[in-house]
């Protein structure tokens, strides 16, 4: 495969309007941590944008920063560490889990739509995006958005290029809000409850005045596998508290005493509850070094106990809850059982199942999004025939 790694706009745009013209595939990446994602389909040729990395403009005090879509996030990051802020959707990086290397961009954060534990209450990855630079599959360089949120024809395009992976554009810069920072952070730790109990508590969690930005439950398969073990025994459901620390302290307490009525409560502080978070974010125990499929399933919080229960009298899985229970991580043991998995999410009301992580043969077989109504179909091959007529932009990406 040929890496091309245009160093600006104009270099990208002539590059795609070149196999435009020959309709010849385009795999578009940026740090290529998600290799292996979506369905395989063979292409000489990878558009890279490393090439074009930076940040473009950053004023704290605006609380918005522009940077071009092949800035490694790790750089993203430490400026906005530096100024007390930060990407308020938490991204994931998938590294651990999928097995890759490399270094995630900004970019690539926004073309995935890639969103963390805080997605309950801070939005996902587009909901933070203001603002797109673009190269269209004719070779068109696009503006959508911009720094302020008022262009809401643009803002509904910037949204559309967000979580398209790549289908509909290659995104050479993104313009973004970036929060404060919380001062401080705590978690409380609910122990011994079942899926279906957890599911109980979380919610009665979140219906608290008490802003729960993170709500988890780790069944007792996985939660050995986080801070190295140091989690009370048994089940393990989470709640984290974040903020100023005199507000932390007043709410933490609050949210404890409601949650005793449940469960034996205990309590992480600032560090061990800052690295719990960013395990869960990470999917850390099925980042194990095997191929086996790796579900990412997003359903109504009070159904997905209930799914991996169904799921459970017929296959091998593993599973533990994000977003008060809406986002179940499900590892299979065997194959990936996708008519299995999207006939029992059916049944329990709708949702999405995306394969995150299979071998090469598992993959050439299932796919890897889950499949569209035929009205919402439709519409999404009109919008790909408009923004890429001749179809070369990541074609194995499409649901």
């Amino acid at each position: 495969m040929i890496d091309l790694m245009p160093t600006s706009e104009d270099e990208a745009a002539a590059i795609v309007r070149a196999h435009a013209e020959s309709g010849r595939p385009l795999a578009i990446c940026g740090g290529d941590t998600r290799s292996g994602f979506g369905n395989a389909v063979a292409t000489e040729d990878r558009l890279r944008s490393t090439g074009l990395s930076g940040i473009v403009a950053y004023n704290p005090g605006e609380m918005v920063m522009t940077a071009r879509a092949g800035t490694p996030l790790a750089e993203v990051e430490a400026a906005l560490q530096e100024s007390g802020q930060m990407l308020a959707f938490e991204p994931m990086d998938h590294r651990p889990v999928m097995g890759t290397s490399g270094e995630p961009t900004i970019g690539g954060v926004f073309a995935a739509n890639v969103s963390g534990p805080r997605r309950l209450i801070a939005g996902a990855a587009r909901d933070s995006l203001l603002g797109v630079r673009f190269v269209n599959g004719r070779g068109e360089i696009i503006k959508a958005g911009g720094r302020v949120m008022k262009n809401v024809t643009g803002l509904d395009l910037a949204k559309l290029i967000a979580g398209s992976h790549g289908t509909l554009g290659f995104l050479t810069e993104v313009t973004f809000r970036v929060p404060p920072r919380p001062k401080t952070e705590r978690t409380v730790v609910l122990s011994g409850l079942n899926d279906a109990e957890a599911a109980n508590a979380m919610a009665a969690a979140m219906a608290l005045p008490v802003e729960v930005s993170g709500a988890a439950h780790l069944p007792l398969t996985v939660t050995w596998k986080f801070l190295a073990g140091k989690l009370p025994e048994g089940e393990a459901t989470v709640l984290r508290i974040e903020g100023l620390p005199g507000s932390v302290n007043v709410r933490i307490e609050k949210l404890a005493a409601a949650m005793s009525s449940f469960a034996t409560v205990t309590q992480l502080e600032q560090p061990d509850s800052s690295r719990l978070w960013q395990e869960i974010r990470d999917v850390l125990p099925y980042a194990d070094g095997t191929a086996r499929p790796v579900w990412r399933v997003s359903v109504a919080p009070g159904t997905g106990h209930q799914l991996v229960a169904a799921l459970r009298l017929e296959a091998g899985v593993d599973a533990f809850y994000d977003w008060q229970g809406g986002l179940v991580w499900m590892r299979m043991e065997a194959g990936p059982e996708a008519e299995l998995v999207r006939r029992y999410i059916k049944a329990l009301g709708g949702g999405h199942a995306t394969l995150i992580r299979a071998s090469a043969e598992a993959r050439a077989g299932t796919s890897a999004f889950h499949p569209e109504p035929e009205a919402v179909a439709m519409l999404s091959r009109r919008v790909k025939e408009k923004f890429d007529p001749a179809g070369i932009f990541n074609p194995g990406k499409m649901g």
